[in-house]
């Protein structure tokens, strides 16, 4: 696979723009942090250190809990209300932040330290236009920018979204955020955290959401800014493969320890600890560029081949489809007369009993729309759903109702898919009574079954979501999707949440309960990593229609087009197993 030059020699910059003396921008240095609760403080940091040089790229990585936000948020003095520094020491440049006052850090942060963070929908203002965001920074710090006019802030906005690469930026930045796509909302965080020229710049987790190509263009962008201005970046991410792409040095964290230090190279291909050693086992990116030949991979791995069970065979030897798409085709009117939007174009695939599905593309390809379709949430414009005999496109009343009891989701964000004021035991049987399932007695017998199955402890029963862990909230969503004993399941963007470990578990549960009960999974993605390891059969998507389809290793060893070559060459991780 190739890659673009930005993307090689991530190991060389460090020793060439660093000397080896050279003095830290940031010092961090035998840090301890703790959070007040009901049942007193806990310590979530425990004497972490670290430096980042003028200009040094470096990489926090680990699962989540592992503590690596928290050391973002402790440099910038942004803990939550019940968070404090309890010990160590915080200096940028010499100076101590540890004591420093609000109004301290207040002029330290978007001046110094820039901040681009995780999910811009709930870090941008719905109400307010992008462009008066942006300006709301560059005034709040106007010894950066000397005394500007009205008009020079906002030429400054336009010159900062434009370098963010915002087309148009004029125009749009009279635009309000619900008017963005994904990554374009993620690059006007990028303008926010570089408005000030900041000399750290902070990513904390800034293109988890995104599919990997917009992934790419962002982070490929935002390094030649940071590179053009000499700015250091600390980049926060549960993604090894990312994290190598993108920095000169890696730190991996767990249970807020630094557990493991080094080079990319290093980390990737001789990491020294055991969790290090899982992280890169787990990560699907690195599984997926690590080796091309995938009877190799499924050579060194026999666990996940056995758990898989025939996982890369011609899905013609499973016998008749469950699920028969034909000519699926769904418009959808422009509001203001603006024509017809044709989001997904004549589909036509088949998915066998018992097999895996996948399909891939970028945000916006029609993918999501399909599933809805699938699972009739959607009337398609023309075209058929057969689940079995039953067409799903045309059934209404209690020849939907019986289709549906034949077909379940599971959903991306399992917090925002559980309702938060239910009983995890009410969530789970929810199917069985909607659908009048048994009497009270053996559906509590059920759900301790299913609970059984995804391997959570029964005295989960009576929390609720919020007092689970992301991992542990997607099982309770697959136990489920698993109560009323269905054929299909149809998976949209499951586990595109979860840290690599977590994914890991998921994937791995997923596989092992298809082989258990024969399931049928259609899996919606945009991450061609995570196909690799759940797919026998794989639709890549693009602009509402299927521009390529084969089996797993077909599309990964021989695509056959540039578009599918592009989204593999995208996967990070990929210069260090090529």
């Amino acid at each position: 696979m190739q890659q673009d030059a930005n993307d090689t020699s991530r190991g060389e910059h460090a020793s060439a723009a660093q000397p080896a003396g050279q003095e830290a921008l940031v010092s961090v240095s035998g840090l301890t942090v703790g959070f007040t609760t009901d049942a007193g403080e806990t310590q979530v940091l425990h004497g972490v250190d670290l430096d980042i040089k003028p200009g040094e790229r470096v990489a926090i990585v680990g699962e989540s809990g592992s503590g690596k936000s928290t050391v973002a948020a402790a440099i910038m003095g942004l803990l939550a209300a019940n968070g404090r520094v309890t010990g160590g020491s915080i200096t940028l440049r010499g100076r101590e932040l540890t004591g420093a006052t609000e109004r301290e850090l207040r002029s330290i942060r978007g001046e110094q330290i820039g901040l681009v963070p995780q999910d811009p929908m709930s870090n941008l203002n719905p109400t307010m236009k992008v462009g008066a965001q942006i300006a709301d920074t560059i005034l709040a710090h106007p010894a950066s920018h000397g005394d500007m006019s009205r008009a020079g802030v906002r030429a400054r906005v336009t010159e900062l979204m434009t370098l963010a690469g915002i087309p148009d930026a004029q125009r749009r930045s009279k635009q309000y955020p619900h008017e963005f796509s994904g990554g374009m909302r993620q690059r006007v965080l990028i303008a926010i955290g570089l408005a000030c020229n900041p000399e750290l710049l902070i990513a904390d987790e800034p293109t988890s959401a995104l599919d990997v190509t917009v992934q790419r263009q962002i982070l490929d962008h935002l390094q030649s800014l940071i590179d053009a201005e000499g700015i250091a970046l600390l980049f926060i991410t549960h993604d090894l493969g990312l994290a190598a792409d993108r920095a000169d040095r890696v730190i991996v964290m767990s249970k807020g320890k630094i557990v493991e230090q080094g080079t990319p190279s290093e980390i990737l291909k001789s990491p020294k600890e055991e969790y290090t050693r899982k992280l890169v086992a787990a990560a699907p990116s690195l599984v997926a560029v690590r080796d091309t030949d995938a009877a190799k991979v499924r050579a060194e791995d026999a666990a996940r081949a056995e758990a898989r069970d025939q996982l890369h065979l011609d899905t013609a030897s499973f016998g008749t489809p469950l699920l028969r798409v034909d000519g699926l085709t769904k418009e959808y009117k422009i509001r203001g007369g603006g024509g017809i939007l044709r989001a997904v174009d004549n589909i036509s695939f088949d998915v066998a009993a018992g097999t895996t599905t996948a399909v891939v593309g970028e945000s916006g390809s029609g993918k999501t729309t399909l599933s809805r379709m699938v699972l009739g949430l959607e009337t398609p414009t023309s075209g058929t759903v057969h689940l079995g005999d039953e067409d799903i496109a045309v059934a209404r009343g209690a020849r939907l109702r019986a289709a549906r009891r034949r077909m379940q989701p599971v959903f991306q964000d399992p917090f925002g898919s559980l309702d938060p004021t239910y009983s995890i035991e009410r969530l789970i049987d929810e199917p069985l009574r909607i659908f009048g399932v048994g009497d009270r007695a053996s559906r509590q017998a059920r759900v301790a079954e299913l609970l059984d199955q995804v391997s959570l402890p029964r005295t989960v029963a009576q929390r609720r979501p919020g007092q689970l862990s992301g991992g542990q909230r997607q099982r309770v969503a697959i136990a489920r999707a698993l109560a009323i004993n269905p054929q299909l399941v149809v998976c949209d963007e499951a586990v595109s949440a979860l840290d690599v470990l977590v994914q890991d578990q998921i994937l791995e549960l997923l596989a092992e309960l298809q082989s258990e009960l024969g399931l049928t999974y259609l899996f919606i993605t945009h991450d061609l990593a995570v196909v690799r390891q759940i797919a026998h059969q794989v639709l890549v998507m693009k602009q509402g229609a299927v521009v390529e389809s084969g089996s797993v290793d077909t599309i990964f060893e021989t695509p056959a087009t540039e578009y599918t070559a592009q989204l593999l060459e995208s996967i990070p991780g990929a210069a260090f197993f090529a």
